[in-house]
């Protein structure tokens, strides 16, 4: 064997054992179905036909990479050592070869037609929405995720999902965490997306303050929220289980803080779950004529902030200097109380803040009237107004 010949034994030898190193990892590295794993360097195993597709063309065009990779980097090698000064070649004179530019023209193209027409079937299949078993609109706002199911069993069933990991496993900046990070740091949920396994699920997507993306990986899914506008995506999960995601497009300084959790459940459990959800939205669903004690008032309001509000406005009510308002000794909560319920309800813009206070209209009459009391009622604040019953919001909200 020649030396040049043992040179490209040799490329694509190291080729192609890149190659198996990297499949082994990623493979040995995918422990847990249906989320990111430590060292994964592959796709995450799909659960859909489309997260199968999109995986098989990732596959596919890297060989055809590695394929050309090889080709061309052969030849150039080999030019350069075959015809080389000290073996006595000369350089050409030569300015241009008609059949060479040809090739380097039809062949590519050829090549890009090859990989485009199954890319472009895929993507084709990726917007087809059409017959879906079940429609749920998600809302991506600053920083979580609000779902309403809209067609379907468990119509009507809305909620909001937060990040459910503890802030002392997160610390703070410039403080550590007190806690020791569990499982499924930062990939879990207050509430989780739940949907019956093998049924077309469509996705409508807006929000309701910047850009946000909801993306699940083992689905072959992302899409982007975009606010004043409404884009719908799909799924179908083959295989029951817990997948989770993120939010995929730089939304602000709690981005890293909006995952996504969606349960695959069989027909028989996704029904129970829906008799408990609306069991529970039943019992919820307060009767906007009762009159509440600022105390109860109070006391729900205080957990509802925390829940909801304490990420922009702090704990202690003052807000992130240049970035969010505070609410201690705001004039806005301080002041009546209809100028309050009408920001609840509709959202603000302001441009003294870079960010938009979003519409909480999703939240019960009670809900905001709580959150309301207990702010006016909170830190410095001394309101003349100091509550607000249910009654008054469901009256704003005509």
């Amino acid at each position: 064997m020649t030396y040049v010949k043992r040179l490209q034994a040799l490329l694509f030898g190291l080729a192609i054992a890149a190659s198996l190193a990297v499949s082994t990892t990623a493979l040995a590295a995918q422990e847990t179905a249906g989320h990111a794993t430590v060292r994964q360097l592959n796709l995450q195993p799909p659960v859909t036909r489309i997260a199968a597709e999109i995986n098989n063309l990732h596959t596919w065009m890297m060989v055809v990479c590695l394929a050309i990779f090889v080709a061309v980097f052969g030849v150039m090698f080999y030019s350069i050592i075959k015809h080389r000064r000290s073996v006595g070649h000369k350089a050409a004179t030569f300015h241009e070869s008609t059949a060479v530019e040809l090739a380097w023209t039809i062949v590519p193209f050829l090549i890009v037609i090859v990989m485009a027409l199954p890319a472009t079937k895929t993507v084709v299949a990726m917007k087809d929405t059409s017959n879906a078993d079940l429609t749920i609109k998600v809302t991506g706002m600053q920083w979580k995720w609000g779902y309403d199911y809209l067609k379907g069993e468990g119509e009507g069933i809305s909620f909001l999902a937060n990040l459910a990991t503890p802030r002392s496993q997160i610390g703070a900046p410039g403080v550590a965490p007190t806690a020791a990070r569990g499982e499924f740091y930062l990939m879990e949920t207050d509430n989780e997306v739940v949907v019956p396994v093998n049924k077309k699920i469509r996705l409508v997507l807006t929000a309701n303050d910047v850009i946000h993306s909801w993306s699940i990986p083992a689905f072959g899914v992302k899409q982007d929220a975009i606010p004043g506008f409404v884009r719908d995506t799909w799924f179908r999960a083959d295989a029951l289980g817990t997948y989770r995601g993120y939010c995929s497009e730089l939304c602000g300084k709690e981005h890293a803080f909006m995952p996504i959790v969606v349960k695959v459940v069989s027909d028989a459990d996704y029904s129970a779950w829906v008799a408990v959800k609306q069991k529970e939205m039943a019992a919820l669903a307060d009767d906007p004529a009762k009159v509440w004690t600022i105390d109860e008032l109070k006391t729900k309001g205080e957990k509802l902030y925390t829940s909801n509000c304490v990420v922009c406005h702090q704990a202690t009510g003052k807000g992130v200097p240049g970035a969010f308002a505070a609410l201690d000794g705001s004039p806005v909560v301080n002041g009546p109380k209809a100028e309050q319920i009408n920001v609840l309800l509709n959202g603000k813009k302001s441009g003294k803040y870079p960010s938009e206070m979003a519409s909480w209209k999703q939240l019960s009459d009670s809900d905001i009237a709580a959150l309301i009391t207990y702010t006016r009622n909170s830190w410095s604040n001394k309101a003349a107004e100091n509550i607000v019953q249910p009654a008054e919001v469901l009256a704003a909200r005509k």
